[in-house]
Parts: C-alpha cells; structure tokens; sequence
C-alpha cells in the first residue's frame, strides 16, 4: 500500500472509534522492552586540523551493517562509519570548514540544524552532494554554546537517509559553557543520547512502514546511540545527558520513574537558570541537555512516558500511549564529587538577546495536512523574503488533531506566547524546533542577522520528516533592506530547483503550487 494523505489516516482512525470504546487498543506503535546488556556506544569526537585560522572536519557517508539488536547485522548508512557519525565540536568565534564526501550510491546532502551560518552553507535542498561528490561549507561560528546536530536534507528523501542513521552531534562551546559547573567530561560524565525508533523485518533489515498511519513510522525497536538496551556506566554524583530526538516521527516525553532532572538546555543553548522537572517532551529534532543526580551504587533508567500529544485525533494510534525504557544507568559504589548545576551569562548575552518590542514584522503560518499556508514546498518558488537585520514574530498554528512541529533554519527563536500565555519553563530557553500542539497559536520572536542572499533561501518545515518529504516546507530569503526580492517563482532557483527534483526522483513544480508529482521515496532503495 502507498503512503496516504492525512485524510485516509484519520478516516482509519474514526472507524475504530465508531466501533466504540471496547475496540480502542491501548497502543498500535507499541515498543519492545529489551534486556539493557550493552554499553552505550559513544560517538566519538571528530579530529580537526586547523590551518590558516580555519578548523576543518571530514565526513564521509557510507554503507555499512550495525548490530542495532544483538546478533543481528542490520545494514545502515552513517558518516565515518556504520551508523550515526562523530561529533563534531567548536568554540564561538572559531571559522571552521567541513569536508563532506559521498560514497553512497545516491545523493544525499547534509544540513547543520541549529547553525546559523549563510544559506549557501546550510545544506538543504539547493547543496546536493551526489555520488562521489565532496562538497565543503565553510562559516564562522557565532551562537551561544550548544548541542546542534547534522543531519541530510535531500529533496523528498530526508525521511529515509536519516532513518538509515546519517545523524550526528555538533556541539558548540563559549565562554559561560567553558566557565559553568556542568558535567564536562565528553563520553563519561557528559553523555550524547540519540534516541531512535525502528522497524526490523525479520532479515534484520530496517523497513519504514508503509500503511498510511500517522505521523509516520512509529518503530518497536527503540535505539540509543545506535543500539537496543544500552547502560552507562556512571563515575561521578551527577551525569549531563545531551538528549536528541532523532527518528523520523515519534515524540518522546524522556524522564525518571524516581527522580527529577535539572533541566540546563534546549535547543540553542543554556537557559537562564536551572528548571527542576520530572521528564521533558521531545518532538524529532528537538534536543535538551538535563543534569542527573546519582547515588553511589544504584541504577536508575531513562524512560519516555506515555507522551502528552496535545489534543490529537487518536493518541493511541500516534505514539501517545507508548510507555518504555531507553537508557540503564548504573552507578559506581564510589562516586567523584559534582557541583549543583550553576552558571552565569554569557559576555555575548546582551547581543544575543530578543526583544518583543524590536519585531517590525509579524507572519502567520498555518500547517495543514501536508501545507504550510495552503501550498507544498515547490524548489522553484520563494514563500517568504525577509530583511537582514528584522527581528520577527512568526505566528504558528497547527490546524488539524494530528502531531506536527516546526523548525526553522539559520535561527534560534524564542517562544513568546501559547495561546495568549506564556510557555512552560522549558519552552523558554532559545528553540529551533518546536512541537506544536493542534489548534493552539505559537508567536516564536526570531531575528535575522549576518547573512543576505537574494537567490539561495533558508528552510521552513515541520520536522515529522514524512511530512517534510510529502511537501510540508516553505522556502524563505533573507535579503538586504530594499532589495527587489519578492515572494514568488524564483527564476534564479530554476536550475537549482530542477537539478534537486531530478536527484529526488520528482517533477519540480511550476514555482506556483504543488509539484506536479510525488514519487515514493523508498522504492528505489528498499
């Protein structure tokens, strides 16, 4: 059966309510609880060289088979190796450069979510890297510290190059980091988690299921740092778990069953203080960075809960209802001592803040079943120009009782209000990616500096990447005031457009509305 539109799947889902409560399952994505065996593999921390000021890294996608389950070789797509890809790392301040090669035998791409760098750079759809190719970005780092990511972002195929594991950390240091009591030993005390979620057949081959349901591929098997029942081993009082969502689809809500965690993170970097909860949500791509407080010789296990999907037609078919553990701690019979989780700002706090009262401009966008604002994402058209130096406030609803998100690219946003009312404590913190409750109203304040470019834009789209992929994007310039830039069909773009749609198997549109076909993006691959 062909993936479906949103329509078919909710119409599912009103026939088993109609059959009446009895015939409701308390879950239709349930997930398999493994037995927690296996260390939790640390990605490593990717070399550099620095020559002439410029601190470069290299990727390389390949092929290769991983043992997601124990004794099954699974085969998977990484960077630099099997699975997932080493963690780059770098200081504010610093000009880096990455050296991306393909080995695959498809052109795939790779974005830096969280980064704000020039549009050329950003590697969306318009910076293909096809077979053989090697393609090499180079910015300035100029954010607060964080824990970002990479990830590929080809047209029409970023649901299955990430699914197939091309995913890794990029994380970012600056004067507060570097001063903060923080747990800050990468890989002991200081941990990335990358959580995911598979379908295996029964040849251990991944498979992204393919009958319509919503928001996409929901996995039984779920995977940390690329493999099922991880523990870590903790040696000191109090451990950082730098957590990202990585699947395609489900939504995480990531806790302790007997402890809080102190929230220091989110997306784009440090809160303002620490905020105590019991388990925070996470859409895909979302990241958050929590401390955990241990005792000498117990163990304790990550959890996602059964999560809140704000509304949603049918949680029980989407994810909500999905209760299971992800991570075994387990600590040392001594510990080292760690200090309660404090810091100050930033010195580049007052240029980085965002004011309300400086937006000169507000947008709206509304997400439908695979629309923002009415149209699917056409490679040939721009949706939005906005100018260098605006602050904005962009107005996001989600209009139907199904899961979706929004991330932006080049930003990092502030949630200002939910329906009228300030966001929850961790809502507050710099966002690049949020999960937007259906029927509800996100005014996110954003400001766009530093780069202009009237013919390459920046990405819009919800980050349930079948969404994404089924046209659920929009393309924005940042330009220089007064330039003649305008919303439209983009004659600079054609090219760029026609050269990703052919790599994605697709017709590109006329730059006036939809593409005039969509082709699955799974059937040449398997």
């Amino acid at each position: 059966m062909s993936r479906t539109t949103t329509a078919t799947a909710l119409a599912a889902v009103v026939a088993l309510l109609a059959a009446g409560c009895g015939a409701i399952p308390g879950s239709v994505s349930s997930v398999d609880e493994p037995e927690f065996t296996r260390e939790l593999p640390v990605p490593p921390l990717a070399e550099s060289t620095v020559t002439d000021g410029v601190r470069t890294f290299r990727l390389t996608a390949q092929e290769g088979t991983t043992e997601l389950l124990p004794g099954v070789e699974t085969p998977t797509w990484g960077f630099d190796g099997p699975y997932l890809g080493p963690t780059l790392r770098a200081e504010r301040g610093e000009k880096v450069a990455v050296e991306v090669a393909n080995d695959l035998d498809v052109t795939t791409s790779v974005h830096w979510h969280g980064m704000h760098l020039p549009a050329a750079m950003d590697g969306g759809p318009h910076q293909p890297v096809e077979p053989g190719g090697t393609w090499r970005p180079t910015w300035t780092i100029d954010q607060p510290a964080a824990t970002l990511w990479y990830h590929p972002h080809p047209h029409g195929e970023t649901e299955e190059h990430v699914y197939r594991g091309l995913a890794g950390l990029f994380l970012l240091d600056d004067d507060a980091s570097r001063a903060a009591d923080l747990p800050r030993e990468y890989g002991v005390d200081d941990v990335p988690v990358v959580v995911q979620d598979k379908v295996l057949d029964d040849d251990g081959r991944l498979v992204l299921t393919d009958d319509g349901g919503e928001p996409g591929t929901l996995g039984g098997t779920v995977v940390t740092n690329g493999v099922a029942g991880a523990y870590h081993q903790v040696t000191t009082e109090r451990v950082r778990l730098r957590l990202l969502n990585g699947s395609t689809a489900r939504t995480y809500s990531l806790g302790f069953a007997d402890r809080d965690v102190d929230l220091v993170a989110t997306d784009g970097g440090l809160l303002d203080a620490p905020v105590r909860l019991d388990q925070v949500r996470l859409a895909p791509g979302e990241r958050a960075e929590v401390v955990v407080a241990m005792s000498p010789g117990e163990t304790t296990r990550l959890r996602s809960a059964e999560v809140d999907l704000g509304g949603v037609a049918a949680p029980f078919a989407m994810g909500g209802n999905d209760a299971f553990d992800v991570l075994e701690l387990r600590a040392a019979d001594e510990l080292a001592p760690s200090p309660e989780p404090s810091w100050r700002p930033s010195e580049h706090a007052a240029e980085d803040a965002l004011h309300g009262e400086d937006a000169t401009v507000t947008r709206t966008f509304d997400l439908d079943e695979r629309t923002i604002n009415g149209e699917r994402m056409d490679a040939g058209r721009i949706d939005e120009v906005a100018a260098v130096g605006s602050t904005e406030v962009w107005e996001v609803r989600n209009t139907i009782p199904m899961p979706h998100s929004f991330h932006v690219h080049d930003v990092q946003f502030r949630v200002l209000t939910i329906d009228g009312q300030a966001p929850p404590p961790e809502l507050a913190g710099p966002k690049d990616t949020v999960y937007l409750e259906p029927r509800r109203t996100y005014r996110l304040l954003m400001r766009f500096e530093d780069y202009a470019d009237d013919v390459l834009p920046y990405m819009y789209h919800c980050h349930m990447l079948l969404h994404e992929d089924q046209g659920m994007m929009g393309q924005l310039l940042v330009v220089e005031p007064g330039s003649d830039a305008r919303p439209g069909p983009s004659e600079h773009l054609s090219g760029h457009a026609e050269h990703a749609a052919a790599d994605a198997g697709r017709e590109v549109g006329d730059g006036h509305g939809p593409r005039a076909s969509v082709v699955d993006p799974h059937a040449a691959h398997g």
